[in-house]
């Protein structure tokens, strides 16, 4: 499984304040974006988990603004997984204009039967060495 990837996102009309502003809220969209083609680029889906009876569900969520994006703009968002435990995924965001570091996020996700009831974490994630990420270059602009 990957433990990084990145996407582009340009930023569309409705997604935007009245001043023409990247809405705050948008961010945590970009991210489940970015999570999504992550989990799409290591060769599975969150659908595929879905029809084995496993639910991706947000247990806590976090997002530092640093700069605002603007209509139109280009944006890179860099998705790494941070950690995984037997129950938990941590995934960290950096979103990008250009060479600026405009929002840095966090996001754990848990993995829950239909019941709602919390599962573990499959052995083949479990696996990733995560720990050989942290301190990397994850907060340079590539």
């Amino acid at each position: 499984m990957l433990t990084e990837h990145e996407i582009e996102i340009r930023v569309r009309y409705p997604e935007c304040d009245p001043g023409g502003f990247l809405h705050h809220s948008r961010v945590f969209i970009y991210f489940e974006m970015g999570r999504t083609e992550l989990l799409r680029a290591s060769g599975d889906n969150y659908r595929r988990w879905e029809e084995s009876g496993l639910y991706a569900v947000v247990v806590q969520a976090e997002c530092r603004y640093l700069k605002p994006a603007r209509y139109d703009d280009l944006l890179r968002l860099r998705t790494i997984v941070r950690r995984v435990t037997g129950v938990k995924i941590e995934h960290e965001y950096l979103l990008y204009r250009d060479q600026d570091l405009l929002c840095r996020g966090r996001v754990v996700l848990a993995l829950v039967d239909s019941a709602g009831q919390i599962q573990p974490i499959p052995e083949e994630m479990q696996a990733v060495n995560v720990e050989s990420h942290r301190g990397s270059r994850s907060e340079q602009p590539r």
